[in-house]
């Protein structure tokens, strides 16, 4: 069982940065591929970013691929987010997730970006970007 715990949210300007955290508790962390989703309100939950187990692969939603970076430390079993040049748009509860997916092939990123193959999720980090 992995309990997730995310950090880091906030009010910016448009075009600032911010970087998202998320702790997790469990000594299986780094079994798990990561990912970020956001959810803006009256709007589904969308992928944002995901990550391998051993952070070897990363996978990003057009919309942030080259503004956000995400990571991972599995020292610390703690996920990140690297938000860059963050536009209004972006406003969303930020939620981390692990799951079993892989990012080996097209058709398995396809799959990273479903919130139905994620187990385990945190409880969310309110992002708002002002323009």
């Amino acid at each position: 069982q992995v309990q997730l715990v995310e950090s880091g949210g906030g009010l910016v300007q448009a075009g600032g940065s911010l970087r998202l955290s998320c702790a997790a508790s469990g000594r299986t962390f780094s079994s798990y591929a990561m990912g970020w989703f956001r959810q803006a309100p009256g709007k589904e939950r969308e992928f944002v970013a995901a990550i391998s187990w051993s952070g070897g692969s990363t996978y990003y939603a057009a919309s942030v691929k080259g503004r956000f970076t995400i990571s991972r430390d599995n020292a610390k079993n703690i996920l990140y987010l690297q938000m860059n040049s963050l536009k209004p748009e972006d406003t969303a509860v930020y939620y981390c997730a692990a799951g079993s997916v892989r990012l080996t092939t097209a058709l398995a990123r396809m799959g990273a970006t479903a919130p139905r193959n994620y187990d385990y999720w945190g409880q969310g980090t309110q992002v708002t970007i002002s323009s």
